[in-house]
């Protein structure tokens, strides 16, 4: 479930829907003491979607792989959707 800022966010930023569905799959989640969980895809992600999809795939979307999303980890509402410029802090 999207909230309001995510939907006009992920427009905004022109993210497809069916990348949101390979952050689920694939993604790394990293909660950030706020009560919300970063998903983003890491290294380890992004070989598992290799050995599934194919490295051609993944080279061909590779623009998406700075893709991120922020969601509650009270009720798993998707809060909003970017694109990273640099490197999370852990």
């Amino acid at each position: 479930m999207f909230s309001n800022h995510a939907r006009h966010r992920n427009q905004q930023r022109c993210i497809p829907p069916i990348v949101h569905d390979w952050l689920t799959r694939y993604g790394t989640e990293e909660y950030d003491g706020h009560g919300g969980c970063r998903v983003f895809f890491a290294k380890p992600g992004i070989r598992k979607m290799e050995a599934e999809l194919g490295k051609h795939f993944v080279r061909e979307n590779k623009k998406y792989l700075n893709i991120y999303r922020v969601e509650s980890t009270g009720d798993g509402t998707v809060i909003t959707s970017g694109r990273k410029t640099k490197p999370f802090k852990h």
